[in-house]
């Protein structure tokens, strides 16, 4: 639609009745196109100059016009069916070749007008305080009559960024017997009960997961909806997994568009690429891993300036070569931001076609890759780095821990016959990146991971912590190496890229930590700058000590939150000046900005970093970082869910723990056995009124001094576990430290036996106004 429209009324012939002549039907189509603003009757009435009773023929002309479908009234305004008003609402769905904005009508009839139509959002004239529009949001936008371009049909400004609107809910089925229609029971607390149309249950039963789509609201009664999928029962990790999917709107479906452009992909050829099949590259992965991204090789090297350096190369799959800027496959990569990992399944960031076949890493198949060949000094320090994008061949697809058993003595039929010539150098050229990374010093946080492993029905079969190997550290600090080198050489080339960056902790936050090392005579020194060795010292001291996994705690929530940025900070914890993420493409867009940055700087094909994409990174930044927020969030409440699932036949009984966190209203409890969190009330605890010491992580009693701190070993009962909201409730069984003149902390002890019914609980604990 266009700006502008004829200026006058035509010139028209007087009717026999001594009047001008209507205007044609193409005359009144044509103006109302032309017309950005409120088009009616009366608008058109003026612009032809209708008067008197010619004005029940235009009322008749346009009604005819409606009947017939060419022209359609909206909000007291005529439009033909398909066009746009001047204001909208779109979501904004994607970045076209250029990383600008694409957005989509919000309101569309696709069976009426075809797909909807893109619109290119323009930049603002003016930028306003506040956050950008970025993929998912919705906003209320402009028209403009600027050319939008090949990928586009109209362009427009937004006005104003607006919250989506839910019209999919999922939630539980609740079947009533002898009533019509079901109940669902929506997950988000905030969303209201919906009545459920029972003519198509799809299969759905009583009590099962699923998703409607709200068919009609009104100001009376529930809002009536109709069920599009059933997931399953609650007790599996499906059903658990797809409730953090849609709370956190985690686009897990491919357009088809995207599936097709994948399957229709085909295998890179050698070409002009280095053949470097030859050399024994290796996986080392997880034993459940099915994409394998990097692989690694490592030999001393023989140059007579370099006695007792190595070589260490690092292959990354080539996904640039597969998904090229603009394309549909790099929209959606865009849109997701990175893969999602749930203990069961992943939610890829590309499809399977890409991510498990043609761009992993395969066990003795041909396969394209960027690689990094870095040459290192007998101390760990690089020398020297080189980029290639070469064609090659993995030798072997081991674990972890099959890789760690074969150094360590316990070889299998395939390792036996790598452990010379492949896996001892490896091992050795760790022992010299080690003596850089300890010179180095960064951040070396002690906090195990746990994993849940699921059973044949998707159902949590066991929590444990698994053992943090040599293998596990010899990828990591190889990975660190490359992406190093990889910012390295786009910053020395003048090449726009993503960094990865870590800020210093914040003045609040180090005087918090300040204070809080105080209470253990601990002394936080911040002289010439503060530095990770600062912390590592701090852990060195009480490593061993009761105070061990405390103060990782603390100083872990101490750190700033890593993030992209075109703008580099430096990596605080990794202590690196430059530092990017270049070793997972299939799961990470960032890492395939950096490919296709590596890719132009140093003119590696025609698939590289498209030009202007300099302005768009900060907001692509922004937007990958927010993704990889959204993924861990959506990943920890799956955990939470299925290990709460998984307790709640365990009620009643007890446990060994340590308080993981303390706030206001009371304490976290995480258990020694399986990592489970749990909450503690603050109206629970001990025999007198708890306040809450935030310098110290404490609770604190009024009158007796009990104390309950961050990282007290404790003994809880699960009292309660919530599955739908993936929280357990314990109370405590253990006495707190009492504060003695010199302010140091005496053991807990346990109270035999003590219940804490609330109806045991002496008056003085009942406070008024508690919020539970």
């Amino acid at each position: 639609m266009t700006r502008g429209g004829p200026a006058k009324a035509k010139k028209r012939k007087k009717t026999d009745k001594g009047g001008d002549e209507l205007p044609s039907r193409e005359d009144i189509l044509a103006f109302v196109a032309s017309q950005p603003g409120k088009v009616g009757k009366r608008e058109i009435a003026k612009h032809f100059a209708i008067k008197g009773g010619q004005r029940i023929f235009l009322k008749r002309l346009l009604n005819d016009l409606a009947e017939e479908g060419v022209l359609e009234k909206r909000q007291k305004r005529l439009m033909r069916p398909g066009d746009l008003p001047p204001v909208l609402v779109v979501n904004l769905i994607a970045r076209d070749a250029d990383g600008e904005l694409l957005g989509e009508p919000m309101k569309w009839d696709e069976e009426e007008n075809g797909k909807p139509p893109k619109i290119l959002i323009l930049p603002e004239r003016h930028k306003k305080p506040g956050p950008a529009g970025g993929i998912g949001d919705q906003a209320l936008v402009r028209l403009s009559d600027v050319d939008p371009g090949r990928e586009a049909k109209h362009s427009a400004r937004i006005i104003k960024l607006l919250e989506r609107r839910q019209t999919t809910v999922l939630g539980i089925l609740r079947l009533h017997s002898g009533r019509a229609g079901a109940r669902l029971e929506p997950v988000e607390r905030k969303q209201k009960e919906l009545q459920v149309d029972t003519s198509d249950l799809k299969g759905a039963e009583d009590g099962d997961l699923v998703t409607v789509q709200i068919t009609r609201t009104s100001r009376f009664g529930l809002p009536q909806a109709r069920i599009t999928r059933r997931i399953g029962s609650m007790n599996s990790e499906m059903a658990v997994s797809e409730i953090a999917l849609h709370t956190h709107g985690i686009p897990h479906d491919f357009p088809a568009t995207v599936l097709a452009e994948a399957e229709s992909a085909e295998p890179v050829k050698p070409g002009e690429r280095e053949d470097w099949r030859d050399l024994p590259l290796v996986t080392i992965d997880p034993p459940d891993a099915k994409d394998h991204d990097d692989a690694v090789h490592a030999v001393a090297d023989d140059a007579p300036d370099n006695e007792g350096g190595h070589i260490v190369t690092v292959a990354i799959a080539d996904v640039a070569a597969y998904v090229r800027p603009g394309s549909a496959l790099d929209r959606e990569a865009h849109i997701r931001g990175n893969s999602v990992y749930f203990p069961d399944r992943v939610i890829p960031m590309l499809p399977e076609r890409i991510s498990n076949d043609l761009c992993s890493l395969r066990e003795l198949e041909d396969r394209p890759a960027m690689a990094v060949r870095m040459v290192f000094d007998k101390a760990g320090k690089k020398r020297s780095h080189s980029f290639h994008r070469i064609l090659m061949r993995s030798q072997a697809k081991l674990s972890y821990v099959q890789a760690q058993a074969a150094i360590d003595g316990q070889t299998d039929e395939k390792t036996e016959v790598l452990l010379d010539g492949v896996l001892k150098p490896l091992w050795d050229a760790y022992a010299v990146l080690k003596k850089g990374r300890d010179d180095r010093e960064p951040l070396d946080l002690d906090l195990p991971e746990r994993i849940i492993r699921l059973d044949e029905k998707g159902m949590v079969a066991a929590i444990y912590v698994p053992e943090r190997l040599d293998a596990h550290k010899l990828i990591e600090e190889f990975m660190i190496q490359a992406n190093v080198a990889a910012a390295e050489t786009l910053e020395k080339r003048q090449t726009p890229l993503l960094y990865r960056i870590h800020d210093a902790s914040s003045p609040e936050k180090l005087e918090a930590l300040k204070d809080f090392l105080a209470t253990l005579d601990i002394k936080l020194s911040q002289r010439g700058g503060l530095r990770p060795s600062v912390f590592n010292g701090i852990l060195k001291k009480v490593q061993g000590t009761p105070n061990d996994q405390l103060v990782n705690e603390v100083i872990l929530r101490s750190q700033a939150q890593a993030e992209y940025a075109p703008a580099n900070i430096g990596h605080f914890g990794l202590n690196l000046r430059r530092y990017a993420h270049f070793t997972s493409p299939i799961r990470r867009y960032a890492d395939l900005i950096v490919h296709r940055g590596l890719i132009r700087a140093l003119d590696l094909g025609n698939d590289g970093l498209p030009e202007g994409i300099e302005s768009k990174l900060e907001a692509i930044g922004a937007e990958v970082s927010a993704a990889e927020r959204r993924a861990m969030l959506a990943e920890r409440e799956t955990i939470d869910r299925l290990i709460a699932i998984w307790m709640k036949d365990q009620v009643g009984a007890t446990f060994n723990g340590r308080i993981s966190g303390v706030v206001k209203s009371g304490l976290f409890v995480r258990l020694d056995n399986t990592g489970a969190d749990g909450f503690v009330p603050a109206s629970t605890i001990g025999e007198d009124y708890y306040h809450y010491d935030e310098t110290s992580h404490s609770m604190i009693g009024r009158s007796t001094g009990e104390t309950y701190r961050l990282g007290d070993h404790v003994e809880v009962r699960l009292v309660e576990a919530a599955p739908f909201a993936g929280a357990l409730r314990f109370e405590l069984l253990s006495e707190g430290r009492y504060l003695t003149k010199r302010s140091a902390f005496k053991r807990p002890q346990t109270r035999s036996g003590r219940v804490r019914d609330a109806a045991q609980k002496a008056p003085g604990r009942q406070k008024k106004g508690r919020r539970r």
